[in-house]
């Protein structure tokens, strides 16, 4: 199944595509993806949508977002524009490294995403999500395969400058990272992937284009982790729950910051103003947006700051002997 989501008469809707990907048709109002996965009944015969030029909403209601970097190419490159020619650490191959971005700042197909307000290099990332269906813990490899719903694309929108800067201080990204994250166009369940899956990989086609002009390709199976890999990771010690969506990480070329690492430039350009950027995925479609003007940035002061003194070390008390 494929589907999508759109407003109909100031009402979020749910849809499903046809084989070609570019039009579908609404449920009734009320119901979401999983309603329809655990009622096969529901049948979307309702207005018709041409998925080519209707302004989407990302799939599912975005609950929480981790995303991952699993491909070791754009790992290298873009790291040598991000961090500096560091080389990849070690602990990056131990295990696979996520951060939780902005569920609020999700937006799907054919939306404008502004510019990350005071960014002068503002880029896209191509990946691919995957979905949880249902809630679990603790999870194996072996057991987490069995809590993927489906799949969409994930446009993990990134302002390098920004997101440069702020990673000096030892946290993740933040103010580099949350502007937006695009989801879509279609959420595509996971039955539609067993004759191109091999030991939990996909082997899926992706490719990114600006105004038009393909930049690179890659294959989904070139992941260092599989899904359900990075899915038990993530449930180690702790919870996914249905709706959460967890990201592939960049391919390989696909974002400008891994191009500015290998060649020492800002080549291509960073992402300007009516700029469109369409994201394409074997069986998943083409997500595509449109760069719209930054935000006004409204100026914080430098921190305060203040004296302080230095704790003692502390040590335990010894315990007198009887």
């Amino acid at each position: 199944m494929k589907f999508f989501r759109v407003l109909a008469n100031g009402v979020p809707r749910l849809g499903e595509a046809n084989d070609d990907l570019d039009s579908g048709r609404l449920y009734p109002a009320g119901l979401d993806a999983f309603d329809v996965i655990s009622q096969p009944s529901a049948v979307a015969d309702g207005d018709h949508v041409d998925l080519r030029t209707a302004e989407l909403l990302p799939p599912i209601d975005v609950i929480t977002i981790r995303d991952f970097i699993t491909f070791e190419q754009h790992t290298v490159g873009a790291l040598r524009s991000v961090a500096g020619d560091k080389g990849v650490p070690e602990a990056w191959y131990d295990a696979p490294a996520f951060y939780f971005t902005n569920p609020h700042a999700a937006t799907g197909h054919n939306a404008t995403v502004p510019v990350a307000p005071g960014s002068q290099q503002f880029d896209f990332e191509l990946e691919v999500a995957a979905v949880i269906g249902k809630d679990g813990y603790n999870l194996s490899p072996e057991e987490a395969e069995e809590h993927i719903a489906g799949y969409m694309i994930l446009n993990d929108w990134s302002a390098r400058d920004l997101q440069r800067k702020e990673m000096t201080v030892g946290l993740g990204p933040a103010k580099g990272k949350d502007t937006a994250t695009s989801l879509g166009p279609l959420f595509v369940t996971k039955d539609e992937f067993d004759d191109v899956t091999d030991g939990g990989f996909l082997n899926l086609h992706m490719s990114v284009s600006i105004n038009g002009q393909e930049l690179a390709t890659d294959s989904l199976a070139n992941m260092a982790w599989s899904f359900p890999e990075l899915i038990s990771y993530a449930s180690r010690g702790t919870w996914v729950r249905r709706g959460d969506i967890l990201g592939s990480g960049t391919c390989g070329g696909g974002c400008l910051a891994e191009m500015w690492g290998w060649a020492g430039t800002t080549t291509p350009a960073p992402l300007q103003r009516d700029d469109v950027i369409s994201l394409t995925v074997e069986r998943l479609g083409t997500l595509t947006n449109f760069i719209g003007e930054p935000e006004p940035i409204h100026e914080i002061p430098k921190a305060r700051r203040r004296p302080f003194t230095p704790p003692v070390p502390w040590a335990p008390a010894q315990t007198a002997e009887l």
